[in-house]
């Protein structure tokens, strides 16, 4: 059997940290995802509005580093819950369980969360050159 997603979106708010009484971080967030087509009367896209559950460190990260209009990909499987409203209904909810979520976009100015995902290399230059220090005008093949 196969269970397997991968959406892209934005966040429609703050991803939503919480605790269990074991101490697991748990965050839950919606995804904004447009659908390809657009609509025949209006030309618009429709959205998807998908709820996405994470745990532990994934929980932890994307508490973190994402937040409101964010773009994500979210990898992880579709589960569906049963729940009863306060009046009593039995209700059936879908959310997807996320395993791995990545940036779906580049970072923005004014933003200072580390997109590459490599957190412990230095910042490079500002001009994204630097000097070599033994250049003798060779080239090395």
């Amino acid at each position: 059997m196969l269970n397997k997603i991968v959406l892209q979106g934005r966040l429609s708010k703050n991803p939503e940290l919480r605790h269990t009484q074991g101490g697991n971080p748990v965050a839950s967030f919606r995804l904004a995802v447009d659908r390809d087509f657009k609509d025949k009367q209006t030309g618009e896209k429709a959205t998807d509005w998908i709820d996405v559950v994470a745990w532990r460190n994934t929980a932890e990260f994307v508490s973190r580093y994402f937040t409101k209009g964010r773009m994500a990909v979210v990898e992880g499987r579709l589960q569906m819950r049963d729940w009863t409203d306060k009046d009593g209904n039995k209700r059936t909810s879908a959310e997807v369980v996320a395993d791995h979520i990545y940036f779906g976009d580049s970072q923005r100015s004014g933003d200072t969360s580390n997109t590459s995902g490599d957190y412990g290399a230095p910042e490079p230059q500002q001009d994204g050159f630097s000097e070599l220090a033994d250049d003798d005008g060779k080239l090395p093949f």
